[in-house]
């Protein structure tokens, strides 16, 4: 089989656009399930791609966040107050979070509303100096939460509409 053929046949493409959509900060997984869902892939398929494509930035987002701020906020200074904003939801979040620790950002990240998820659990786990070895884990496994609910609720919206 051709690798072209093999690409259309599974629905690969549909399957790196979820991954991609699912990275973006906002959308994240809550988003990536439903979009993949859309573009024809199977439930599951769906869960799993936007799975993958929500925690690639969570390492990235723990071990450099701090500097990035920093950096932005000398070099760009009209994006301080942006950085300021985001500094002041992580702190906030935090205060949550640090009470509980991980069982906190579990909740923190499992929880599919707005303001949650791996992009706020990855800051707030960067503010409280979380270990990369105990944040990424709890981040997994809320973000794993948070995309069965997702994937259920897809389903059920999906299955009235039908």
């Amino acid at each position: 089989m051709e690798i072209e053929q093999w690409l259309t046949d599974t629905n690969f493409g549909h399957m790196i656009f979820t991954v991609l959509v699912s990275m973006l900060p906002v959308v994240e997984l809550r988003g990536g399930v439903p979009f993949g869902t859309a573009l024809g892939l199977h439930p599951v398929v769906a869960l799993l791609c936007a799975l993958v494509g929500n925690m690639i930035p969570v390492p990235f987002i723990v071990v450099y966040i701090r500097r990035i701020f920093a950096w932005i906020c000398k070099k760009i200074p009209k994006l301080g107050n942006l950085v300021a904003r985001l500094e002041r939801k992580a702190h906030a979040k935090g205060r949550t979070v640090n009470r509980y620790k991980y069982l906190g950002l579990l909740i923190l990240v499992a929880i599919p509303l707005p303001g949650t998820g791996a992009w706020t659990g990855a800051l707030v786990a960067a503010f409280l100096d979380m270990p990369l070895r105990k944040a990424i884990p709890t981040i997994f496994c809320g973000v794993l939460i948070a995309g069965v609910i997702i994937t259920f609720l897809t389903g059920a919206v999906t299955s009235v509409l039908a």
